[in-house]
């Protein structure tokens, strides 16, 4: 892989990263600064309850941390490079998938182990 295709992916990792960080913060701050149950009549009236809230900080903070390891890894030379068999990564899955630590074919077989 050349220094433009990580250049590339480093900044759409990091558009990626921001995006989710303002949503993180963004729900994190607006249920500190109500009442509990005045945020929780709020995400009611908006269609979300708690349960999905919750859900969808733990997702994000998921997918952060995510791209903060793939971040790590162009930082060590190892982007784009499958952690189980050590096989380059397609471009078309990185296109897809930035953050991801698999090629297709072990992502496959772990999703069929499960």
């Amino acid at each position: 892989m050349d220094n433009g295709d990580l250049l590339r992916y480093k900044n759409l990792l990091l558009a990626n990263q921001e995006k989710l960080s303002s949503r993180v913060s963004l729900a994190g701050s607006t249920a500190a600064a109500v009442e509990p149950r005045e945020y929780a009549a709020n995400m009611a009236a908006c269609g979300v309850d708690s349960t999905r809230l919750t859900r969808m900080k733990q997702t994000d903070g998921k997918l952060l941390s995510a791209i903060e390891d793939a971040l790590a890894r162009i930082r060590h030379g190892r982007f784009g490079i499958c952690e189980e068999c050590g096989q380059a990564i397609s471009k078309a899955r990185l296109e897809a998938v930035p953050w991801t630590r698999l090629c297709k074919d072990c992502m496959e077989r772990q999703d069929s182990q499960r």
